[in-house]
């Protein structure tokens, strides 16, 4: 079986994270996932305090093992959720769409791991400093909000920048997805577009299906004139949402007033036309629904082989 210092560091059986989706990780996905040997995350997104307290209580009734929270550090409920991880002493928080340094050192004292993700080197180090655990970096390939490099380049750039563990996301579907990472010098991963279809993941149908019915060139980004790029499914509101960003005569209010409650229209109601469907680059290479465990087995097992296996081409 596959080990690294991550495993160690975090008390986890296999070094992979499940990335912290608004609208879509929750107790019960991040329960599954930390109960088949991964680390379970719940999306505090824009949820309030005690909502976010629920689900905390929620997965610590239905698992023993470590699992972690991502916060939003745009949620205008960040103060309220950044006390309650303390208080509640979950094991890992992961940051995005943001700086968190302003709440590392309650959270370290706390006796957190603090893993944010990152998509600069320049973050990177400054969490670094900070007192980060570890950092995800994810590149552009990734589901949701997303940054210009990729995890290619991104990984590591990231991995030569700091000398704490590193965690690869973005683009990573199955074991040679691991496996590349691995030789980039990650000693982790994070997945997002897989969990999607776990027999746990409680995301609409539609969404399910319209990932499991992905092809190669189906995503696309949108959301770059506000300065906040988004990787989703090709749907009619994607395609509406890049014609209007592209017209002038739509103010950036209207824009944003256009997206506004789209991921909860995908996620929560499967609503095909108002929806925001997120979803990596990988959608294609999602082929069936699987409990939790045997997806974080079956990627683990693979990434066993190919790297057995790494030398065959070299003569």
């Amino acid at each position: 079986m596959i080990k690294t210092p991550i495993c160690e560091l975090l008390g986890i059986e296999y070094p992979i994270f499940q990335g912290g989706m608004a609208w879509i990780a929750d107790a019960n996905l991040a329960a599954a996932v930390s109960n088949g040997g991964g680390l379970g995350i719940i999306s505090a997104m824009n949820a309030d305090g005690e909502w976010l307290r629920a689900e905390i209580k929620k997965a610590k009734s239905m698992t023993d093992k470590p699992f972690g929270v991502n916060i939003m550090l745009m949620s205008p409920h960040v103060e309220e959720v950044a006390k309650i991880v303390a208080e509640e002493k979950v094991a890992v928080v992961a940051t995005g769409a943001g700086n968190p340094t302003k709440y590392m050192k309650d959270w370290i004292a706390a006796g957190i791991k603090v893993v944010p993700v990152v998509a600069s080197t320049a973050m990177a180090k400054l969490v670094a400093r900070n007192g980060a655990a570890a950092v995800i970096a994810e590149g552009g390939e990734s589901g949701g909000h997303v940054g210009e490099v990729t995890t290619m380049a991104l990984v590591p750039q990231v991995c030569d920048a700091v000398q704490i563990p590193v965690i690869g996301a973005g683009g990573i579907a199955d074991g040679r997805g691991v496996a590349a990472v691995f030789m980039l010098g990650a000693c982790g991963v994070q997945l997002g577009t897989r969990f999607l279809v776990a027999e746990e993941c409680g995301v609409s149908r539609t969404y399910k299906d319209k990932i499991l019915k992905a092809k190669d060139i189906d995503t696309m980004t949108t959301g770059k004139r506000l300065g906040h790029p988004v990787r989703t499914l090709k749907t009619p509101f994607a395609k509406e949402f890049l014609k209007k960003e592209f017209d002038s005569s739509v103010s950036d209010e209207e824009l944003e007033a256009f997206g506004a409650g789209s991921l909860y229209a995908a996620a929560v109601l499967g609503d095909e036309k108002k929806g925001s469907f997120m979803s990596g680059q990988i959608a294609a290479m999602v082929k069936k629904e699987q409990p939790a465990a045997d997806i974080i087995r079956e990627i683990f097992e693979e990434a066993e082989q190919v790297l057995a296996g790494g030398m065959k081409w070299v003569k």
